[in-house]
């Protein structure tokens, strides 16, 4: 089986990038972050807050994340419940990045993240895909943009999802979630020694797109 990570800070655009170089290869593309971020949803939606590490902790054996795809995309499902429609919130994003960081969340997605990669051919996108999650990926790659950019792409995001926002807000956001990103004790966000650098700020979509598959290619 072939696998590629594809690692980056928030907003970085490696979920369209991954979702469209997997559609390029016939590939399967993991979004490792719907995954977090389900378990987020879940502990919102039960009260718990993202600073009490016991509670969270205790409520991962309650959670049951799986993944299904219809028609090639990816379908979360959080307990039975297909849950695609509410994880993209910013509410949900604070939310992923301060609880993403227990060892107990981790744990429990890493088994299926690595069973799916020795079943398929995988693409799969997050923070420590290179350096946790697949170290022996066929090819990793490091995707960044500055954070001007990013919230700008993450601002253009909501407003077409018809959710109202602010730019300077949002950027905010991105910036103290890298902090906390990097920061973290447990997998933080960092290239792995052996990753390639895409730096996406002044690049379109297509651009991205035909590296990664070019890299790949001529790895």
């Amino acid at each position: 089986m072939h696998s590629i990570a594809v690692d980056g800070p928030a907003g970085a655009g490696k979920s369209t990038i991954a979702r469209r170089v997997a559609k390029e290869l016939g590939f399967i593309y993991v979004d490792t972050g719907a995954m977090y971020r389900s378990m987020a949803l879940y502990f919102l939606r039960h009260g718990i807050k993202g600073t009490e590490e016991q509670k969270v902790s205790d409520a991962c054996s309650d959670i049951e994340v799986t993944i299904e795809y219809e028609d090639g995309e990816q379908q979360v499902f959080l307990n039975g419940e297909n849950v695609n429609a509410f994880i993209r919130t910013e509410e949900v994003s604070m939310m992923t990045s301060d609880t993403s960081k227990y060892p107990k969340v981790r744990e429990k997605l890493l088994s299926l993240q690595r069973e799916l990669a020795q079943k398929k051919n995988v693409i799969m996108d997050g923070r420590d895909i290179g350096t946790c999650v697949l170290p022996d990926a066929d090819l990793k790659v490091y995707l960044t943009a500055s954070s001007g950019e990013r919230a700008r792409r993450r601002y253009k995001e909501q407003i077409e999802r018809g959710i109202q926002c602010d730019l300077g807000q949002i950027e905010k956001d991105i910036i103290a979630r890298d902090e906390q990103d990097m920061n973290r004790a447990v997998s933080p966000l960092k290239q792995a020694k052996d990753a390639v650098l895409v730096d996406a700020s002044d690049m379109t979509i297509e651009e991205v797109v035909a590296k990664v598959v070019s890299l790949y290619q001529n790895r």
